[in-house]
């Protein structure tokens, strides 16, 4: 894993989607892996998110090109929906990406959500991670596009950054349960289509109703049209705004502090779920008076509990 991790720096490409696998796959070798890992944390991370439709995939390609043009080395992470039949993505992000297929700069790599809930796979943190280490600039996270649930992206990247468009239906009011609420930059892509106002008027009046204090961060409204790199210049600019911010005030450090949390709730579990599954006997054997009324769930998962701790 130590070589791996040299050549995918000095830029093997095939070795950097080797690691990658590795993450995903969660093989024997990946506690080796995140262990050699260095801790840069010097990549920008950002996420786009927002319902499905609205061009996500479109303005993490414009966004591809701005930073480009800025000299700065790219890595996109695209959570695609898993395929029902193999469990891997379905890979419709990353082909309509493929104009920046042949450029050195940029990695792009899809990733199968495996039916995670939150809009995210659960090895794009450590993806991330890796990215970091091999020395891209900026690292962007693209969601799956489920809706309201969403939300995992806040814990995972700097910056969010959701994207919105008219025409889509009440698309405030289908997000706004959710997604709405940890936007950093509010997106209202396809600005050339009647109803773009109505969805910026909207996004004003909620940030307006918000209690945010002085030293809070004041989400920004930019208005994009993707497929021809209007307003793209200013999203890159808010983007950077918010992110000298989020140093500065020590939000960014809060964030990465609540990374390792989840990263490390997310090791426990994992962990916990390998245990039991070593020990199907025990826990058929609880499951079957479970569901006969012999005993309650709290008394079965003290059972297993206790299992593991003498164990």
């Amino acid at each position: 894993m130590h070589s791996l991790l040299e050549a995918a720096v000095d830029g093997d490409v095939r070795a950097l989607g080797k690691a990658l696998s590795v993450i995903e796959d969660g093989t024997s070798e990946l506690p080796e892996l995140l262990s050699g890992l260095p801790d840069s944390g010097s990549a920008l991370l950002i996420g786009v998110t927002g319902p499905p439709g609205v061009g996500k995939s479109t303005t993490t390609g414009a966004l591809i090109s701005e930073y480009r043009n800025q000299s700065l080395r790219v890595a996109v992470l695209a959570v695609d929906p898993s395929s029902p039949v193999t469990g891997g993505a379905l890979l419709g992000d990353r082909i309509r990406m493929q104009e920046h297929a042949l450029d050195e700069g940029v990695f792009i790599r899809s990733m199968s959500s495996r039916g995670q809930l939150g809009g995210l796979s659960s090895a794009t943190q450590a993806a991330a991670k890796v990215l970091d280490a091999v020395g891209f600039d900026v690292i962007i996270v693209e969601t799956v596009g489920v809706g309201q649930s969403e939300v995992d992206v806040v814990n995972a990247v700097d910056t969010v950054v959701l994207v919105l468009a008219p025409g889509a239906g009440d698309g405030v009011q289908a997000a706004k349960a959710g997604i709405l609420e940890i936007a950093d930059v509010y997106v209202v892509n396809k600005a050339d289509r009647d109803g773009a106002e109505g969805v910026v008027r909207e996004l004003r009046s909620m940030i307006g109703l918000g209690s945010a204090s002085s030293s809070s961060w004041t989400p920004e409204i930019v208005t994009t049209v993707a497929t021809t790199g209007q307003g793209l210049p200013e999203l890159v600019q808010a983007i950077a705004k918010h992110h000298e911010w989020a140093v500065s005030s020590g939000d960014r450090a809060l964030r990465s502090v609540e990374r390792a949390k989840l990263n490390l709730r997310r090791a426990v579990l994992d962990s916990l779920t390998e245990q039991m599954n070593e020990n199907r006997t025990t826990l058929d054997s609880l499951s079957a008076q479970v569901a006969s009324g012999a005993i309650s769930t709290e008394l079965a998962v003290n059972q297993i509990l206790r299992d593991l701790n003498n164990s």
